[in-house]
Formats: C-alpha cells, sequence, structure tokens
C-alpha cells in the first residue's frame, strides 16, 4: 500500500478522465471529462440517466478508477492510489449526503453524526457533535431514536454527519429525491450555507433544476461529456439550457 500525505485543502478536479464498464469495446460513460471545481463553490451537475453525472461524482471521489486521465480529491492526486489509500483520502477529505439518508436505524442522532469519525479511530468531540446538530437544527434531537424522524429531519441528520468532521469537499447524490418541496428547499439552503460559512467545496448531482439554481455553477452533462456550465440563481434559466442541450 502506497503512503499519502495530507496537504492543505486544494482543488477537486478531473482531467480527461475516461471511464467505461466491461471490457474495451465497451461504450465509455466518461469520455474525456475536465473540470475544476472552485474550493469553496457549491456545484450542481445535471444530466439525463446514462449521462455520466453520477460516474464522474462516483470517480471524483476515488470509488471508481478512471480508464484514463486523472483525479484531484481536495488537493490530493488520487492516480496510483490502491483502494485502502483512495479509503483514506477519503475519509480525511470528504463528507457525504445521500438520498437515503444512509442512516443506521439502532443508533440514535447523536450515534449516526458520531459514527463515521468513530470507525475511522478519531472520535469527534461532543462540542463537535452538538455544533453540527445546532447548525442544522437539531440540537434538541440527539437523543432521538432515528425511527422517531421524518424525512426532513433524517436528511439534517445525514448533512450534520458530514459537517461534523469540517470536510474539504461534500458529495451529494440526489439529497432531495425524497423531500417534498417545502423539505427540499429548506435542505438545500443548509447545504448553501455550509458551503459558504464552512468553505468546504460541495458538489450535487440531481436532476432538478430547482435544486440545481442553489449552486453556484451548474455542469450540464450528456453523453458522457460535459455540455454546458451555467450559473445557478435561476431555474428557468438552467431549464432552457438544459431543454436546448437534451433536445
Amino acid at each position: 500500500m502506497s503512503i499519502y500525505h495530507l496537504q492543505s485543502r486544494g482543488v477537486t478536479s478531473a482531467q480527461g478522465v475516461v471511464k467505461s464498464y466491461g471490457d474495451r469495446s465497451s461504450e465509455a460513460v466518461l469520455r474525456g471529462v475536465t473540470y475544476a471545481f472552485r474550493p469553496g463553490s457549491f456545484t450542481a451537475i445535471m444530466g439525463p440517466s446514462g449521462s455520466g453525472k453520477t460516474t464522474l461524482l462516483n470517480c471524483l471521489c476515488g470509488l471508481d478508477v478512471p480508464d484514463s486521465g486523472s483525479v484531484s480529491l481536495d488537493g490530493h492526486s488520487l492516480t496510483g492510489l490502491d483502494e485502502d489509500d483512495r479509503a483514506l483520502v477519503r475519509r480525511d477529505t470528504c463528507g457525504f449526503i445521500f438520498q437515503d439518508y444512509n442512516l443506521f436505524e439502532a443508533l440514535d442522532v447523536h450515534g449516526n453524526v458520531a459514527l463515521p469519525q468513530r470507525l475511522a479511530g478519531r472520535p469527534l468531540s461532543t462540542s463537535d457533535i452538538r455544533g453540527a446538530l445546532e447548525r442544522v437544527g437539531l440540537a434538541d434531537k440527539a437523543r432521538s431514536p432515528i425511527g422517531t424522524l421524518s424525512g426532513g429531519q433524517r436528511q439534517r441528520v445525514a448533512i450534520a454527519r458530514a459537517l461534523a468532521s469540517r470536510p474539504g469537499t461534500i458529495f451529494a447524490d440526489e439529497p432531495t429525491g425524497a423531500l417534498d418541496s417545502r423539505t427540499a428547499r429548506d435542505v438545500l439552503a443548509l447545504m448553501r450555507q455550509s458551503a459558504s460559512e464552512l468553505g468546504s467545496t460541495t458538489i450535487m448531482v440531481t436532476h432538478d433544476a430547482v435544486a440545481a439554481a442553489w449552486a453556484d455553477d451548474v455542469v450540464v452533462m450528456s453523453d458522457g461529456s460535459i455540455a454546458d456550465v451555467v450559473r445557478g440563481g435561476d431555474p428557468d434559466q438552467i431549464s432552457r439550457a438544459v431543454n436546448h442541450i437534451w433536445s
């Protein structure tokens, strides 16, 4: 196993990334994707099913290895690292927010927020956990069983878990897909606030132009390539850009 050394926070980027699944004759899912995510920015990645947006996310965080090209995660090159070392970089630099929350029903709210760093052998202090829960408005739910929470509250726990270790990069895969519109808005506001206040580079995969509008930039993918990059803020403008490309 090679040894990597943590440096100061840096850019998360893809450079000429090509990725396919299967043998060499398989059609590439990513076709030479190059993009650098500005540190501390909030970026949405949009694209229809099969466009490569989730594969790009997986390559950026080291869950998948490109066939060619290179990836830098928070300033740390993943090129040449084996699976164990990629996991160490991911542990030390990343937070994750998923559509299905990925919470453990056997643990209370406090336990779920604490779990990743406890497993990593670097347990968070009680004040760190309390601070993360206060940030998402769940300070009074620390000892509540997960089964007693609404979907929106569960997603807030997932956000608190992602923020608790103050990661350099946060990856979110359809984080509002299972939420009603009002709750989704609250969750996106939290993600926007976290990117702004904590300086974490936030990268969110979504199919929803309203969700994407919360981002600074929207990367629009089509057929494994970046077709356009538009500014966030205006759902109608984003929808027009996306529809133009996909049509």
